[in-house]
């Protein structure tokens, strides 16, 4: 037999708590999805010279990454003062709003 201790409350805090966290989550990712609909972010499949032409340029480009393999392309990424450009090789493959909760550190500075 188990015993547990304070396991009735542990047990409430997993039952009750997880789905109300993840309700939150749930809220602030379609807020930030809606948030970004209305913003005029880059296109999938525009060309680096195509995004600055429009955007102008961006404040940081950081170093490529990837390219090792066939599987893995090179990657880069631009940093815009509201977006953040993806690309793969020359074209954008993803553009999401730069939020301002800090998660959207330089990699490199990550250990």
């Amino acid at each position: 037999m188990v015993k547990f201790t304070g396991g009735l409350a542990m047990l409430a805090t997993l039952a009750f708590g997880v789905p109300m966290m993840a309700q939150a989550g749930d809220n602030l990712l379609i807020h930030r999805v809606q948030q970004e609909q209305g913003m005029n972010l880059p296109a999938r499949g525009m060309t680096m010279a195509q995004v600055e032409k429009r955007y102008g340029a961006p404040q940081r480009k950081l170093q490529p990454r990837g390219g090792d393999t066939q599987k893995h392309p090179v990657i880069n990424r631009w940093d815009y003062s509201k977006f953040i450009v993806y690309f793969e090789h020359d074209h954008v493959i993803h553009a999401v709003l730069n939020t301002p909760a800090g998660n959207n550190h330089n990699p490199a500075s990550v250990q």
